[in-house]
C-alpha cells in the first residue's frame, strides 16, 4: 500500500471510529467496585460531559433533547437547571423499577456529576454573544461530550438513567433500541420546547454529530487503551443523550 493510500485508510479509520464500547486497562469487573484510577476516570469524563452540556447552553443555539426538557422544567419551575436535571434523573431512575434493572456506580455518578458539572459550567462560563462563538461552542461541545462518553462507558460501571431506561425497553419489548430512543427524544424534546427549552442549530447538530463523535472517541481509546475484547455493541445501548 503506497503512503498516500495508507494516509487515506488511515483517515477513514479514524471518521469511521468504534461501533463497540471497548473493554480497557480501566474497566471495572464490578459495577460497585471500581479501582481508584476507574474512579477518577469515570467521574472525570462525566464532568467533561456535564461541561460539554453547559457548552450547549451558554451557546444559545439550542440543545440535546434532554437539556431542552429540564430547561423547560426549569423555566417553568424557577430551580436551577442543574437541579432540575438532576431530578428528572431521578424521576427516570425510578423508571427502571417496573423494568427490573439495575443500576450500577456509575449510574448514580452519571446523576450528579453530570447536574453539578452543567449548574458550575453555565455560572462560569458566559453566554455567547457572537454567532461565531456560539456555533464554535456548539462544536466544541459535541467534541467533549464524544470524548467524556468514550471515558465513562469504559469504565464498565452501569449506564445513565436515560440510557439504562432506553436499554430496558428495549429489552423488555424487543422493540429496536433506536426506536426507543428516537420515541423518547422526540417525546421529551416537544415537551421541553413547550415548557420554554431552546431548539435550534444546536438540536440538530447534536443529533447529527454526537453519534459520530462518540465513534470517533471510542475508537480512538480502542486503539490507544491497551484493549481486548468489546464490553458490548453500540446497537445494544442508547446513544448518548442531551
Amino acid at each position: 500500500m503506497s503512503k498516500s493510500n495508507a494516509l487515506r485508510q488511515s483517515a477513514r479509520d479514524f471518521w469511521h471510529g468504534s461501533h463497540t464500547v471497548p473493554r480497557t486497562r480501566w474497566t471495572a469487573a464490578s459495577k460497585w467496585r471500581p479501582s481508584l484510577s476507574t474512579f477518577l476516570i469515570l467521574n472525570f469524563g462525566l464532568y467533561l460531559f456535564g461541561t460539554g452540556e453547559a457548552l450547549f447552553v451558554q451557546a444559545g443555539l439550542g440543545n440535546g433533547p434532554w437539556t431542552v426538557f429540564s430547561q423547560g422544567v426549569s423555566k417553568r419551575t424557577g430551580l436551577p437547571l442543574g437541579l432540575s436535571t438532576l431530578l428528572i434523573s431521578a424521576v427516570v431512575l425510578l423508571l427502571w423499577v417496573p423494568l427490573k434493572q439495575r443500576p450500577g456506580l456509575g449510574t448514580i455518578a452519571n446523576m450528579i456529576v453530570i447536574a453539578g458539572a452543567l449548574q458550575i459550567g453555565i455560572t462560569v462560563i458566559p453566554p455567547a454573544h457572537e454567532l461565531w462563538l456560539s456555533v464554535l461552542m456548539v462544536l466544541a461541545g459535541i467534541v467533549g461530550i464524544g470524548a467524556a462518553s468514550g471515558l465513562y462507558l469504559t469504565c464498565g460501571l452501569g449506564p445513565g438513567p436515560r440510557d439504562g431506561w432506553m436499554t430496558a425497553i428495549h429489552f423488555k419489548t424487543g422493540i429496536p433500541v433506536a426506536r426507543v430512543r428516537m420515541a423518547i427524544e422526540v417525546l421529551v424534546l416537544t415537551i421541553g420546547w413547550l415548557l420554554g427549552g431552546v431548539v435550534g442549530f444546536g438540536t440538530l447538530a447534536f443529533a447529527f454529530l454526537i453519534g459520530r463523535s462518540l465513534a470517533i472517541w471510542l475508537g480512538f481509546v480502542a486503539k490507544f487503551a491497551h484493549t481486548s475484547q468489546s464490553l458490548s455493541d453500540l446497537d445494544e445501548i442508547a446513544e448518548l443523550e442531551g
